[in-house]
């Protein structure tokens, strides 16, 4: 394939959404182009700015610790999915700080509000699993769904 034809195809590919390094090289890798000319391209695109694994991964956790209102360790695998390196998504998500705790109690609230009329002891293991779903430790996300279904901290719940 001719060396422009992967410029375009990375044009494109960036266009749709922004990717990581990682991302993009999978893609333009498995749509048939030789490595050495998607590792040039790459570079090529760094240097202009357009493919940036840091400005990525911070925008990437601020949706989702922001909007989502996930938990670290959930931010931390899908940033590891997207090819972001363990070190450079630690830092990012370090930069960013936050409560978990708090997000996660934001969270339940706002799912709890499905859950009216669900018995408390059906409505509990329910939430959990959607918190930890979402990311955020066990034991956070116990404390999350007690507090957003009013539960006494001592119960259980059934998790």
């Amino acid at each position: 394939m001719a060396p422009g034809d992967v410029h375009e195809r990375a044009l494109r590919l960036l266009a749709a959404r922004p990717r990581s390094r990682r991302e993009l090289e999978r893609r333009l890798v498995d749509a048939g182009f030789e490595a050495e000319e998607v590792v040039t391209e790459l570079e090529r695109l760094e240097t202009v700015g357009l493919v940036d694994d840091e400005a990525f991964a911070r925008a990437v956790a601020e949706d989702a610790l922001g909007r989502r209102l996930e938990g670290r360790r959930g931010v931390a695998r899908s940033l590891a999915a997207r090819g972001i390196p363990g070190p450079l998504a630690a830092a990012v998500l370090e930069e960013l700080g936050g409560d978990d705790e708090e997000r996660a109690v934001q969270l339940a609230r706002a799912r709890a509000v499905r859950l009216r009329g669900v018995p408390a002891e059906r409505a509990f293991p329910r939430l959990v699993a959607f918190l930890l779903r979402r990311g955020h430790e066990a034991e956070v996300a116990r404390r999350a769904a007690r507090r957003a279904l009013g539960l006494d901290p001592d119960v259980e719940g059934g998790a």
